[in-house]
Protein backbone atom coordinates (compact mmCIF):
# COMPACT_ATOMS: atom_id res chain seq x y z
CA UNK A 1 0.00 0.00 0.00
CA UNK A 2 0.89 3.65 -0.20
CA UNK A 3 0.68 5.13 3.30
CA UNK A 4 1.23 8.57 4.82
CA UNK A 5 2.06 8.58 8.52
CA UNK A 6 1.79 11.64 10.77
CA UNK A 7 3.38 11.71 14.23
CA UNK A 8 6.07 9.15 13.29
CA UNK A 9 8.46 10.17 16.09
CA UNK A 10 6.13 9.32 18.99
CA UNK A 11 5.93 5.96 20.74
CA UNK A 12 3.10 4.54 18.64
CA UNK A 13 4.03 6.48 15.50
CA UNK A 14 7.57 5.06 15.49
CA UNK A 15 6.15 1.55 15.54
CA UNK A 16 3.61 2.28 12.80
CA UNK A 17 6.38 3.63 10.61
CA UNK A 18 8.81 0.79 11.34
CA UNK A 19 6.19 -1.88 10.66
CA UNK A 20 5.00 -0.16 7.48
CA UNK A 21 8.59 -0.05 6.19
CA UNK A 22 9.21 -3.69 7.16
CA UNK A 23 6.04 -4.72 5.32
CA UNK A 24 7.30 -3.01 2.16
CA UNK A 25 4.65 -0.31 2.00
CA UNK A 26 5.44 2.84 0.04
CA UNK A 27 5.56 5.18 3.01
CA UNK A 28 5.59 8.94 3.53
CA UNK A 29 6.63 10.05 7.02
CA UNK A 30 5.52 13.57 7.96
CA UNK A 31 7.34 15.05 10.97
CA UNK A 32 8.11 18.42 12.52
CA UNK A 33 11.71 17.36 13.12
CA UNK A 34 12.77 14.71 10.57
CA UNK A 35 16.15 14.35 12.30
CA UNK A 36 14.35 12.41 15.05
CA UNK A 37 13.39 9.71 12.57
CA UNK A 38 16.90 8.26 12.47
CA UNK A 39 19.27 7.27 9.69
CA UNK A 40 17.54 3.95 8.96
CA UNK A 41 14.32 5.72 8.04
CA UNK A 42 16.06 8.30 5.86
CA UNK A 43 17.99 5.59 4.02
CA UNK A 44 15.06 3.22 3.49
CA UNK A 45 14.26 2.91 -0.24
CA UNK A 46 10.48 2.91 0.22
CA UNK A 47 10.27 6.02 2.47
CA UNK A 48 9.74 9.67 1.66
CA UNK A 49 10.26 12.16 4.49
CA UNK A 50 8.27 15.41 4.59
CA UNK A 51 8.74 18.26 7.06
CA UNK A 52 5.52 19.81 8.34
CA UNK A 53 4.23 21.33 11.56
CA UNK A 54 0.53 20.66 11.98
CA UNK A 55 0.21 23.35 14.63
CA UNK A 56 0.83 25.84 11.79
CA UNK A 57 -0.20 23.70 8.85
CA UNK A 58 0.00 25.00 5.29
CA UNK A 59 -2.70 23.18 3.26
CA UNK A 60 -0.55 22.86 0.12
CA UNK A 61 2.28 20.67 1.50
CA UNK A 62 -0.21 18.66 3.53
CA UNK A 63 -2.19 17.80 0.41
CA UNK A 64 1.02 16.97 -1.43
CA UNK A 65 2.08 14.60 1.37
CA UNK A 66 -1.17 12.60 1.22
CA UNK A 67 -1.79 12.77 -2.52
CA UNK A 68 -2.13 9.28 -3.97
CA UNK A 69 -2.11 7.55 -0.57
CA UNK A 70 -4.28 4.52 0.11
CA UNK A 71 -4.55 5.57 3.75
CA UNK A 72 -3.41 8.30 6.14
CA UNK A 73 -2.51 7.27 9.69
CA UNK A 74 -2.07 9.78 12.50
CA UNK A 75 -0.47 9.16 15.89
CA UNK A 76 -0.09 12.86 16.66
CA UNK A 77 0.04 13.92 20.30
CA UNK A 78 1.52 16.75 22.39
CA UNK A 79 5.14 16.58 23.51
CA UNK A 80 4.66 19.31 26.12
CA UNK A 81 1.89 21.25 27.83
CA UNK A 82 2.14 24.16 25.40
CA UNK A 83 1.13 21.81 22.57
CA UNK A 84 -2.25 20.88 24.06
CA UNK A 85 -4.82 21.37 21.33
CA UNK A 86 -2.68 19.86 18.58
CA UNK A 87 -4.75 16.66 18.31
CA UNK A 88 -8.08 18.26 17.40
CA UNK A 89 -6.39 20.94 15.30
CA UNK A 90 -4.36 18.39 13.33
CA UNK A 91 -7.45 16.23 12.77
CA UNK A 92 -9.18 19.12 11.03
CA UNK A 93 -6.12 19.85 8.88
CA UNK A 94 -5.68 16.18 7.97
CA UNK A 95 -9.34 15.71 7.16
CA UNK A 96 -9.22 18.69 4.78
CA UNK A 97 -6.11 17.31 3.07
CA UNK A 98 -7.55 13.78 2.84
CA UNK A 99 -10.78 15.07 1.36
CA UNK A 100 -8.96 17.34 -1.10
CA UNK A 101 -6.71 14.47 -2.27
CA UNK A 102 -9.55 11.89 -2.28
CA UNK A 103 -7.66 9.52 0.03
CA UNK A 104 -9.82 6.44 0.79
CA UNK A 105 -9.02 6.04 4.52
CA UNK A 106 -8.07 8.16 7.55
CA UNK A 107 -7.10 6.47 10.83
CA UNK A 108 -6.24 8.32 14.04
CA UNK A 109 -5.08 7.37 17.53
CA UNK A 110 -7.29 8.30 20.49
CA UNK A 111 -7.48 7.29 24.14
CA UNK A 112 -9.60 4.99 26.26
CA UNK A 113 -12.04 6.95 28.42
CA UNK A 114 -12.42 10.09 26.32
CA UNK A 115 -16.08 9.42 25.51
CA UNK A 116 -16.90 10.33 29.13
CA UNK A 117 -15.49 13.86 28.67
CA UNK A 118 -18.06 16.65 28.08
CA UNK A 119 -17.59 18.56 24.83
CA UNK A 120 -19.73 21.11 22.97
CA UNK A 121 -20.91 18.33 20.69
CA UNK A 122 -21.62 15.95 23.59
CA UNK A 123 -22.38 18.11 26.65
CA UNK A 124 -23.85 15.18 28.60
CA UNK A 125 -21.66 12.14 27.88
CA UNK A 126 -22.16 8.81 29.63
CA UNK A 127 -20.51 8.40 33.01
CA UNK A 128 -19.11 5.06 31.88
CA UNK A 129 -17.95 4.01 28.43
CA UNK A 130 -20.05 1.17 27.00
CA UNK A 131 -18.23 -2.06 27.76
CA UNK A 132 -16.07 -0.63 30.56
CA UNK A 133 -16.02 -2.40 33.90
CA UNK A 134 -15.71 -1.05 37.43
CA UNK A 135 -11.91 -0.70 37.26
CA UNK A 136 -12.24 1.54 34.22
CA UNK A 137 -15.14 3.56 35.61
CA UNK A 138 -13.82 4.22 39.12
CA UNK A 139 -10.05 4.05 38.72
CA UNK A 140 -8.43 4.13 35.27
CA UNK A 141 -10.59 6.79 33.60
CA UNK A 142 -10.66 9.23 36.57
CA UNK A 143 -6.86 8.92 36.90
CA UNK A 144 -6.40 9.56 33.18
CA UNK A 145 -8.60 12.65 33.38
CA UNK A 146 -6.56 14.06 36.26
CA UNK A 147 -3.17 13.24 34.77
CA UNK A 148 -3.85 14.22 31.17
CA UNK A 149 -6.16 17.16 31.86
CA UNK A 150 -6.47 19.46 28.84
CA UNK A 151 -5.02 16.83 26.50
CA UNK A 152 -7.87 14.45 27.38
CA UNK A 153 -10.37 17.17 26.43
CA UNK A 154 -8.48 17.83 23.19
CA UNK A 155 -8.69 14.16 22.21
CA UNK A 156 -12.42 14.14 22.98
CA UNK A 157 -12.84 17.17 20.70
CA UNK A 158 -10.97 15.30 17.98
CA UNK A 159 -13.38 12.37 18.28
CA UNK A 160 -16.34 14.77 18.06
CA UNK A 161 -14.93 16.19 14.85
CA UNK A 162 -14.29 12.76 13.32
CA UNK A 163 -17.84 11.60 14.02
CA UNK A 164 -19.16 14.66 12.18
CA UNK A 165 -17.03 14.40 9.04
CA UNK A 166 -17.98 12.50 5.89
CA UNK A 167 -14.70 10.62 5.41
CA UNK A 168 -14.06 6.89 5.74
CA UNK A 169 -12.39 7.17 9.15
CA UNK A 170 -11.46 4.94 12.05
CA UNK A 171 -10.55 6.11 15.56
CA UNK A 172 -8.33 3.67 17.46
CA UNK A 173 -8.47 4.10 21.24
CA UNK A 174 -5.50 2.96 23.29
CA UNK A 175 -4.95 2.78 27.06
CA UNK A 176 -1.56 3.41 28.70
CA UNK A 177 1.06 2.74 26.02
CA UNK A 178 4.24 0.87 26.96
CA UNK A 179 7.57 0.63 25.17
CA UNK A 180 7.66 -3.16 25.24
CA UNK A 181 8.24 -5.92 22.65
CA UNK A 182 5.11 -6.95 20.71
CA UNK A 183 3.11 -9.90 21.96
CA UNK A 184 0.77 -10.40 19.01
CA UNK A 185 -1.95 -11.15 21.56
CA UNK A 186 -4.42 -8.43 22.48
CA UNK A 187 -8.14 -7.80 22.79
CA UNK A 188 -10.14 -5.56 20.48
CA UNK A 189 -13.62 -4.06 20.49
CA UNK A 190 -15.56 -2.27 17.77
CA UNK A 191 -17.91 0.53 18.78
CA UNK A 192 -17.28 0.17 22.51
CA UNK A 193 -14.44 -0.22 25.00
CA UNK A 194 -13.04 -3.25 26.82
CA UNK A 195 -13.22 -4.28 30.44
CA UNK A 196 -9.94 -3.50 32.23
CA UNK A 197 -8.40 -1.88 29.14
CA UNK A 198 -5.35 -0.70 31.08
CA UNK A 199 -2.29 -1.05 28.85
CA UNK A 200 -0.92 -1.96 25.43
CA UNK A 201 2.55 -2.12 23.89
CA UNK A 202 3.14 0.49 21.18
CA UNK A 203 4.20 -2.28 18.81
CA UNK A 204 0.92 -4.17 19.24
CA UNK A 205 -1.14 -0.98 18.88
CA UNK A 206 0.70 -0.20 15.65
CA UNK A 207 0.17 -3.71 14.29
CA UNK A 208 -3.55 -3.46 14.93
CA UNK A 209 -3.79 -0.01 13.36
CA UNK A 210 -2.19 -1.25 10.15
CA UNK A 211 -4.65 -4.16 10.11
CA UNK A 212 -7.57 -1.76 10.47
CA UNK A 213 -6.84 -0.14 7.11
CA UNK A 214 -8.41 -3.05 5.23
CA UNK A 215 -11.23 -3.85 7.66
CA UNK A 216 -14.64 -2.69 6.38
CA UNK A 217 -16.14 -3.37 9.82
CA UNK A 218 -13.90 -0.61 11.24
CA UNK A 219 -15.19 2.03 8.84
CA UNK A 220 -16.57 5.10 10.65
CA UNK A 221 -16.18 3.38 14.01
CA UNK A 222 -14.30 3.88 17.25
CA UNK A 223 -12.32 0.74 18.08
CA UNK A 224 -10.34 -0.18 21.18
CA UNK A 225 -7.19 -2.28 21.56
CA UNK A 226 -5.75 -3.42 24.89
CA UNK A 227 -4.37 -6.45 26.72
Amino acid sequence: MKLTIFGPTGLVGQQILAQAIAAGHDTTAVARDPAKLGAQVHSAPNVRVVTADLSHADPAPLKASVDGADAVLSAIGPRKKAEHGIVSKSARALAAAVESASVPRLLVVSGVGVSTVPTPGRPHPPEREPGAGLIMQYFATPVAKRVLGAHFIDVALMEDFMRGCDLDWTVMRVPYVMDRPPTGRYRTAYGHTLRAALRIAAADAAEFMLRLIDQPEASRKVVTVAY
